[in-house]
């Protein structure tokens, strides 16, 4: 819970350090409004977990069933939603790593982040997301292997 209420102070110090957006005194009132019903209301913390574990696992399952290219290994760096590999860094946002090996000496990386974005869009429409991510970063890797 204190890292949903340091989300939401974070927000709110964001919202009144930016030098280009007119602050009014009503979006700060909802923010803080949102730090207070959490801390009123634990139980709410806790049910946003478990709704955001069940749609992580199923983007999982989703992505898994859509990826047809084997060059490009995925991994997920979900805590609580599937087991994680050693190269996951647990105190990071949720995220999927892409690994593709040239060769026996040279691995690229990239992160799919899992944040947000997840529970605001269908399951689907993340799917098709992460699995263009996917493409585009074998693409990128083609082209610099042809040079």
């Amino acid at each position: 819970m204190q890292r949903e209420i340091k989300e939401r102070l974070e927000e709110v110090v964001e919202l009144l350090n930016d030098p280009d957006e007119v602050v009014l005194d009503k979006e700060v009132e909802a923010k803080l409004e949102k730090v207070l019903t959490l801390l009123r209301n634990p139980q709410e913390v806790v049910q946003t977990k478990n709704h955001l574990k069940e749609r992580m696992q199923e983007i999982v399952g989703l992505v898994n069933s859509s990826i047809i290219d084997i060059d490009v290994d995925v991994e997920y760096c979900i805590p609580g939603a599937v087991p994680m590999s050693q190269n996951c860094d647990i105190l990071s946002t949720p995220h999927i790593l892409l690994r593709y090996s040239e060769d026996e000496y040279t691995t690229r990386t990239r992160k799919v982040s899992l944040g947000k974005t997840a529970l605001q869009s269908s399951p689907e429409d993340f799917t098709k997301h992460v699995v263009l991510a996917i493409e585009e970063f074998k693409d990128e890797m083609d082209d610099i292997q042809m040079g």
